[in-house]
């Protein structure tokens, strides 16, 4: 149980300090990898998901900022 409760906090500080993770599809790069015929290869077209930015908000930080987002509504 402590253990869980240490890997708890230590996301949620990763989350603090580091907001956005690498892109799952792209790794990172932000474009898709093709070989053309010769099996050169050679940057594709941007990708989808991170929108060629290489970046995606983690999972921690987005619920984060939902219940910042529902706190500040809700005390107008």
């Amino acid at each position: 149980m402590p253990a869980l409760i240490i890997l708890t906090l230590c996301y949620a500080a990763l989350c603090a300090v580091s907001p956005l993770g690498t892109c799952r599809k792209c790794h990172g790069w932000g474009f898709r990898m093709k070989q053309n015929r010769r099996g050169r290869i050679k940057r594709g077209r941007d990708c989808r998901r991170c929108r060629g930015y290489g970046r995606r908000i983690r999972i921690g930080r987005h619920l984060y900022n939902v219940a910042s987002r529902l706190h500040r509504a809700g005390t107008r």
